[in-house]
């Protein structure tokens, strides 16, 4: 699951651009199929969303949670591949973009019923 963060204005214009530039960088370095978009906006007011200095109010947040045990070459591979897409395709500067990935076992992850660790995946977690 991915959580984007920004400010209302900013986010809600670029929202299916940036959702589609996520899912194609979760597929060319995770393999992902094309199904497995689960991706959460959440479109905050200027007030509300606080960010460091030197960035403009496009600066956005993604959070990216996934079961562990790609590799730490993998995971970089993906967060580059994202700066240079946000860059190329949304014209986000990469000063404007914090990803952040967080992982957990997969036996932490609920979902169809059952837990990450019990469910057969069309896709590997482990590349």
């Amino acid at each position: 699951m991915i959580v984007i963060y920004g400010i209302a204005d900013q986010l809600n214009p670029v929202k299916a651009k940036l959702s589609d530039l996520i899912h194609q960088a979760m597929q060319l370095e995770l393999g992902m199929p094309e199904d497995k978009r689960a991706h959460r906006f959440i479109p905050m007011a200027k007030e509300d969303f606080y960010y460091p200095g030197g960035r403009s109010d496009r600066y956005t947040v993604i959070e990216i949670n996934m079961m562990s045990g790609r590799s730490e070459e993998t995971k970089k591979a993906l967060i580059k591949r994202l700066f240079l897409l946000a860059q190329e395709l949304i014209d986000l500067n990469p000063v404007d973009l914090e990803i952040t990935i967080k992982e957990q076992p997969a036996h932490c992850w609920g979902f169809r019923g059952i837990t990450g660790d019990e469910a057969v995946l069309n896709y590997k977690v482990n590349v």
